[in-house]
């Protein structure tokens, strides 16, 4: 594994696996805490959480259209498979870290985290902890979507510097998996910068910043709105939704911004 600028190695790059494995996953109490907090986050799904989600966002002007329950789940698809996990492959591979283990090293600190790609159906405290526990590309979509929660901006302030400080009640298991130093320091500095201005310049990541392909995808799923207007762009029937998702294999920019 490389070390990061200034040879400052994190317990993610420096300390053994079976000992990230212990951290991340806590204690069998703190164990089974999380996976009833992902029962409690599967059960927001049929509750309907995500449409009174999406109303809001609408109703505040964070969005200029809800895409349709069928649209939601394309987009959600798309954004994983053209998105998230290549920009992250391609990053953790530039890290010298494997994204497998490291996915399940995200597993086992918070499950809630990684079953909703699209955020729309956790909680205010499972999206902070998913901008604390992983190097985002851009952290903007996140902020947006946490903009629209009560208290949303001030508490991801307020444990972003807990992590800072160590005083985090995660910091032990989020420290097993953050790889960049660097990185919750540069995040309270965005997250000033958003206060001051919500079109503020986000940190965009280094592998992202270096690849004009990626670069074009981030302009659609960087931002919240962004993303949901690719959504409403996509078919609204469930057959023709499944014919996009099995024969488009490369991201349509014709749909993008």
């Amino acid at each position: 594994m490389t070390t990061p600028p200034g040879g400052e190695a994190t317990p993610r790059r420096s300390a053994p696996r079976i000992e990230l494995l212990r951290r991340t996953a806590g204690s069998p109490r703190e164990l089974a805490g999380k996976l009833l907090r992902l029962g409690h986050t599967l059960a927001r799904f049929g509750s309907g959480e995500p449409r009174r989600r999406l109303a809001r966002l609408k109703a505040i002007g964070a969005i200029e259209r809800a895409p349709t329950r069928v649209q939601l789940l394309a987009g959600s698809a798309d954004m994983l498979r053209f998105w998230i996990s290549p920009a992250a492959a391609d990053y953790y591979r530039q890290q010298g870290i494997g994204y497998g283990f490291h996915q399940v090293l995200r597993v086992l600190d918070d499950p809630s985290s990684m079953v909703d790609p699209v955020g729309l159906a956790v909680d205010r405290d499972t999206i902070i902890g998913h901008l604390l526990q992983v190097v985002h590309a851009n952290p903007t979509y996140d902020l947006q979507l946490l903009d629209s929660l009560e208290d949303g901006i001030d508490e991801l302030e307020r444990q972003t510097r807990a992590m800072l400080d160590g005083t985090h009640p995660r910091a032990r298991s989020i420290g097993a998996i953050v790889e960049d130093p660097g990185y919750h320091a540069r995040l309270l500095e965005f997250v000033h910068a958003y206060r001051a201005d919500p079109h503020a310049a986000p940190p965009i990541r280094d592998n992202v910043a270096a690849n004009p392909s990626l670069q074009r995808i981030e302009r659609t799923f960087g931002t919240l709105p962004a993303a949901m207007r690719y959504f409403t762009r996509l078919p609204e029937g469930p057959l023709a939704a499944a014919r996009h998702l099995l024969t488009v294999r490369a991201f349509p920019e014709h749909l993008a911004d």
